[in-house]
């Protein structure tokens, strides 16, 4: 009878030896499935620009100067650098708005990392740091003004601020708002999904990811930030040239809010920019 239990005893620790291993995927393999994951294939190409009130003509002049200066003197790699590799991120403040004083008014919208985001009542991000030093080349006091993305490109239409400097992609579309500088910078929308599904781990090409897509019905939800270039290429436009998906689209006010709901179990998947999409996976993995 001892013997009996002693080696029920045995199969029973054998049983939870391997039951533990299968839980973190064999091969003796610890390390925990993340939360969420990018999918690492294109599915656009972009350009990136700051859109200037389209009655400041001299200030699109001096803005299109000095991104040419930056971008040829290093200074735009180094702040690039600050967040994408090892360098110091430089903190900005923003003034208080006073039509009485000489300010460059920028219009934002926060929620966008690594190109702006807030740390308290200090900004950060290569937008926000670029808008810093043109602020001081044109010798004005910086005021930054964060508001919901959809409301950027107006805000300067309405000449409520002197230019966007929101991460914001090139579109005939946006035109009616502002004038665009030349580009700085070059972006590509991606995919978020559970770290778990495995969908779209056999795709090498935007034709693979699209070809899925494609046979999603209304019932299948797809997040994105509001009036963004996902925003778009979910829904679809004629003027973007995305003919959209028959899944339902649903607007966040940011990618974080997005990829948190795609996490709750609402969403199928987040369509971002690929920079954005990195940080914030990365941020939500990191939390236990």
């Amino acid at each position: 009878m001892k013997k009996s239990v002693k080696i029920l005893s045995v199969v029973l620790a054998l049983v939870l030896i391997v039951g533990c291993f299968a839980a973190c995927g064999g091969n003796g393999d610890t390390t925990p499935v993340a939360k969420v994951k990018v999918i690492d294939i294109n599915l656009t190409e972009e350009e990136y620009a700051f859109g200037v009130d389209k009655d400041q003509t001299e200030l699109l002049t001096q803005v299109n100067q000095f991104i040419a200066e930056i971008k040829s003197n290093g200074t735009f790699d180094a702040i690039c650098d600050a967040y994408f590799g090892d360098g110091e991120k430089k903190g900005v403040t923003s003034a208080v708005e006073d039509a009485s004083k000489d300010q460059l008014v920028v219009a934002t919208n926060a929620q966008f990392e690594p190109f702006e985001y807030k740390q308290g009542d200090t900004f950060y991000g290569i937008d926000m740091e670029i808008a810093k030093l043109l602020a001081d080349r044109l010798g004005k006091e910086l005021v930054i003004k964060d508001m919901e993305f959809d409301a950027v490109c107006l805000s300067v239409g309405q000449h409520k601020c002197d230019i966007a400097m929101a991460g914001l992609t090139v579109n005939e579309e946006r035109t009616e708002y502002v004038t665009f500088s030349t580009s700085y910078y070059t972006a590509n929308q991606k995919l978020i999904v559970k770290g778990d599904d495995t969908t779209f781990d056999a795709c090498t090409t935007a034709a693979d990811v699209e070809a899925i897509l494609n046979t999603y019905d209304e019932t299948v939800k797809i997040g994105f930030q509001n009036g963004t270039t996902g925003n778009w290429y979910v829904e679809g436009d004629e003027d973007w040239g995305f003919a959209g998906f028959k899944a339902t689209g649903v607007g966040y006010g940011s990618g974080s809010l997005a990829v948190q709901d795609l996490i709750n179990g609402n969403l199928k998947l987040v369509v971002i920019d690929s920079d954005p999409a990195k940080f914030i996976t990365t941020a939500i993995n990191e939390v236990a």
